[in-house]
């Protein structure tokens, strides 16, 4: 690659089709390619990131947390859960020097092989019966592996979408890369129900001594399927023209982190508060709702009561409305711009938040009714930011500022958000209400990130 020579931060303008060298146009992705490159790549990372989530609930507080008291486990569980979030700021930093240095593609292939080769290698540890507290803290330094991948694949993806997208359609390819994670999710969940159900359990707050003993590992050691068919994709894709024309103008920084803080710093700090409803919305509906759904009602710290297959169930069924209005916001984000759809959508979880308590106290029909209703907000907050973010960018920078600004919200909106879930829902001795309260107060802030920012719907990325 040529010597970066000049900052890209304030943008250049093309020089005619065959770019300001005079040498021919980048070769283009077939949309096809793109669209499907980026929704596997996803669908794989988030697939590895939701194994672990549901089994930080339904495995892990038993095999390497024993501690005796069944709260003080959950919330060990998922402070290593949240021990991933801290590491993909650091990811999104080494990711992004390279993917705004070297190129999307192969820092693409760089962030999912890390993704796949730690899933599977915790599918392979032995537990804290066997080898004492060696077991947890391998899986602390693997779950760390996985944050520091997941820091690096989420904007990459969401760049080979927006920066190969058509004139008007950016938000709808965008939303590609975010659908993704409502299939990690059904697939996942799906495939740890279908172990529950091939080894049933007599215990309605535990799995079978099977499903513990060797079952639970499957879904991690099957992600080495999926990574191969996510690198054969991935391997196919050529560079988008935006990053290519940064290339033969020889624009490209040296020191992308540099460059993003001393001229996008306003940027980075919107993206970051912008995403922060979604993340605390998005951890709150995966994580804290399925331990408060499988809760005792007589426990000590009550839940709704249901069985893991049951609310499983319920809940792969609302994350199929998070895959429906995440590609329904596209559309409508490139119609109506990013910043207005998002500034009505975060109104509305406002609102969703004060009733967690009147729909999870409505029986079976409240809570099947709020699961729809969160995940559908879910899907119109998450689907506009695979456009939003990197629009907030140059081309130099892109890959590092948007993947800072996504990742930095992880720490305080997800690495936290079930922990202050679970001590919430401990103060209320069992009501949800504070917990709706404390996303209603997130998403009052990302509201004011919103109205402060400007509208990047009918920004150039060739610029």
């Amino acid at each position: 690659m040529s010597s970066p020579t000049t900052s890209a931060t304030t943008p250049g303008t093309p020089t005619g089709a065959h770019g300001a060298a005079g040498a021919p146009a980048a070769p283009v992705n077939p949309k096809s390619r793109v669209i499907m490159a980026s929704l596997i790549g996803t669908t794989i990372e988030f697939y590895d990131f939701y194994v672990y989530a549901t089994a930080a609930v339904l495995v892990f507080p038993h095999l390497f947390f024993p501690t005796g008291n069944e709260t003080t486990a959950l919330l060990a569980s998922f402070a290593v859960f949240g021990a991933a979030m801290v590491a993909r700021p650091i990811g999104a930093l080494f990711f992004g020097h390279f993917g705004d240095r070297n190129g999307r593609k192969a820092t693409l292939v760089g962030a999912l092989l890390t993704m796949g080769i730690a899933t599977f290698l915790i599918g392979l540890l032995p537990t804290y019966q066997m080898i004492g507290w060696w077991a947890p803290f391998m899986l602390v330094i693997l779950r760390l592996a996985q944050g520091f991948a997941l820091g690096g694949e989420w904007s990459g993806a969401a760049l080979v979408a927006t920066e190969n997208a058509p004139a008007g359609k950016r938000a709808w390819y965008g939303t590609f890369p975010q659908v993704g994670a409502p299939l990690g999710f059904i697939i996942a969940n799906g495939l740890f129900l279908g172990l529950a159900l091939a080894l049933p359990s007599t215990d309605p707050t535990r799995p079978s001594e099977a499903f513990l003993e060797w079952a639970w590992r499957i879904p991690f050691l099957f992600s080495a399927v999926m990574v191969m068919v996510g690198l054969w994709v991935r391997l196919r894709l050529v560079e988008s023209e935006a990053f290519t024309k940064v290339v033969k103008t020889k624009r490209v920084e040296k020191l992308p982190l540099a460059a993003v803080f001393k001229s996008n710093w306003r940027e980075l700090i919107l993206g970051t508060f912008i995403m922060l409803a979604t993340y605390v919305l998005f951890y709150l509906m995966t994580t804290f709702t399925l331990g408060y759904g499988r809760a005792a009602t007589d426990a000590p710290v009550p839940g709704l009561g249901f069985s893991y297959n049951n609310f499983i169930l319920m809940m792969i069924l609302g994350v199929v409305f998070f895959g429906i209005f995440t590609l329904a916001s596209g559309p409508w984000a490139d119609k109506h711009g990013r910043r207005k759809t998002l500034i009505i959508v975060t109104v509305a979880i406002v609102v969703f938040g004060l009733l967690f308590v009147p729909l999870l106290g409505a029986g079976f029909f409240g809570v099947m009714f709020f699961l729809i209703l969160g995940f559908s907000l879910m899907g119109m907050t998450f689907g506009p930011m695979g456009a939003l973010l990197p629009e907030l960018f140059p081309t130099s920078v892109r890959y590092t500022g948007s993947a800072f600004a996504y990742n930095m919200s992880s720490i305080l909106g997800a690495a936290v958000a079930p922990f202050i879930a679970i001590w919430l829902w401990t103060l209320g001795e069992g009501s949800p209400f504070w917990v709706g309260v404390y996303l209603s107060i997130m998403a009052v802030i990302t509201l004011i990130a919103l109205i402060l920012s400007r509208e990047t719907k009918d920004l150039d990325l060739h610029r």
